[in-house]
């Protein structure tokens, strides 16, 4: 892990950032939740402990940053692949049971995806905290000009120089973006469907055909790809828009003795140990000096999916299924960000590259729009239907359901969809949670076809709440046939928490 800690000029400290290479994973793709995962958690935690317990998430002056950096391959599932029909080990090669991929799931190290991601996160913080709180003698200061190198580059066309044991050095071109067979066996982290599975290096007429519903794969494509059998041929399809970015954005940026480089991909993790390697020796080759530290910045910019290395590619799991410019992909970002170091350290300017195209304009939506929310008869958006119990433990689970409008009639970016209020001495209300904290859930689920709809609220009440008198709040809109939305809240019955 390496860390960068902010302080003003006053010597307040203002923020941290990390990279750590690990998965966000934590949460698998059965969660019908939206979080921030592992590291999400962790940021969490440390900001807690600086800006303190009353300031809720994202309000503090202090924030914490924990970056994603060459994760292709690291699961947080430290409990490994099992099956769970068995609870036997996954096949090792396939990452299947009894030869489905479905079967194969990673776990742990909780007893569910929301426990491991609190304990992931919490080695996370608990790595960053200890770092953090090093003294200064111990830290390294930053030292030297801030500078930064950016390109687009056309991958597709990108030709880079080979090294063959056989025939020597020859220069290759890069493909157009195709996915594999293994891209749709997914991973342990989230298994895909049907009969895919790992390390597929052969071809199916049945799932050709399929491939070729969309578009069929050119013979460029597919003796480009090799040894990948090309599932989709995604660099061929351009309705409504390229289904895989051509030109990509590559960038460095240094301050003093650090470059980070901002990378379009998930490079695995021996893809960035080599990738750390060459920058460092292209930086000190150009008068850099002998300390200068890379630290990878993963998908940055746009996202190409994987960077595996070479012999990777050749065994196609996931990763190298995923790897849409063919198999010296990882050769050729070697190639272009020495390129971008190099430019940074001879103060060379690099010309812009091709111009990417602009997209938003013909962005399209498969999710149906909200067309209007009712109540059900003799009820009110805001009502609470299920009130929680009157008195709960801490550790214990409090849960409340009300009338609700559709969460996409206000996504409540700068607010919250739930609080709960603690009861002050005087008798007001506090608001010690919202949304954004671990241990509150907001679950809405439409109950008829012609607009009702509820909220399920849950609190897992921490081990040291005080003794007191709590509630819990829904706030929402609702949208009007003629299509305005009206804002609602409702507050459930207090209860008490006790020993």
């Amino acid at each position: 892990m390496v860390q960068l800690k902010f302080v003003s000029t006053t010597g307040q400290p203002i923020g941290i950032i990390n990279w750590y290479a690990v998965h966000c994973t934590s949460m698998n793709n059965t969660n019908p939740f939206i979080s921030s995962d592992n590291k999400g958690y962790a940021g969490l935690l440390f900001e807690g402990v600086v800006n303190g317990a009353d300031i809720m998430p994202g309000k503090g002056p202090f924030v914490a940053a924990f970056a994603s950096s060459n994760l292709g391959d690291v699961s947080p599932n430290t409990m490994g692949a099992k099956c769970i029909d068995t609870g036997l080990p996954c096949d090792f090669v396939s990452s299947t049971c009894n030869g489905r991929t479905q079967k194969c799931i990673a776990f742990g190290p909780g007893k569910d995806m929301v426990d491991s991601t609190r304990i992931i996160g919490e080695k996370q913080f608990q790595k960053a905290w200890g770092m953090y709180e090093k003294d200064n003698s111990e830290l390294e200061a930053l030292e030297g000009p801030v500078q930064f190198a950016h390109q687009f580059v056309d991958m597709p066309n990108y030709w880079v120089e080979i090294e063959d044991p056989v025939n020597g050095s020859t220069m290759t071109k890069l493909c157009k973006p195709a996915m594999g067979y293994s891209f749709a066996a997914g991973t342990t982290d989230g298994p895909g469907a049907f009969d895919f599975t790992q390390g597929t290096s052969s071809e199916n007429n049945f799932w050709n055909l399929v491939g070729s519903a969309l578009v069929k794969p050119s013979e460029e494509i597919k003796q480009c790809h090799s040894p990948k059998p090309v599932l989709l041929s995604t660099g061929e399809i351009t309705w409504p828009y390229d289904w895989h970015p051509s030109i990509v954005e590559t960038q460095v940026l240094r301050i003093g003795q650090l470059l980070i480089a901002a990378v379009p991909g998930e490079f695995t993790t021996m893809a960035g140990r080599r990738f750390r390697e060459a920058l460092n020796s292209e930086a000190s080759n150009n008068g850099g000096g002998s300390n200068i530290k890379t630290v990878i910045a993963g998908l940055s910019n746009v996202y190409t999916h994987y960077v595996t290395t070479f012999e990777e590619y050749q065994v196609q799991r996931y990763e190298g299924a995923s790897t849409i410019y063919g198999p010296h992909t990882l050769s050729a970002h070697l190639d272009q960000y020495k390129t971008l170091t190099r430019s940074i350290f001879k103060n060379e300017t690099l010309t812009d590259g091709p111009t990417p195209p602009f997209l938003l304009d013909k962005q399209i939506s498969l999710v149906p729009g909200v067309v209007f929310d009712k109540p059900a008869f003799n009820r009110k958006f805001g009502d609470c239907l299920v009130q929680p119990y009157p008195f709960v433990r801490p550790n214990e689970t409090v849960t409340a359901t009300f009338v609700a409008g559709h969460p996409r009639n206000n996504l409540m970016l700068d607010n919250t969809f739930m609080n709960v209020e603690a009861k002050q001495t005087d008798g007001s209300w506090k608001v010690i949670r919202t949304d954004a904290h671990f241990d509150t859930f907001f679950f809405w689920e439409r109950t008829s076809g012609v607009g009702q709809s509820e909220a399920r609220l849950r609190w897992i009440v921490p081990g040291d709440t005080p003794e007191g008198e709590y509630r819990i709040s829904h706030f929402g809109h609702y949208k009007n046939i003629d299509g305005s939305t009206v804002p609602y809240s409702g507050t459930t019955q207090s209860f008490s928490v006790g020993a």
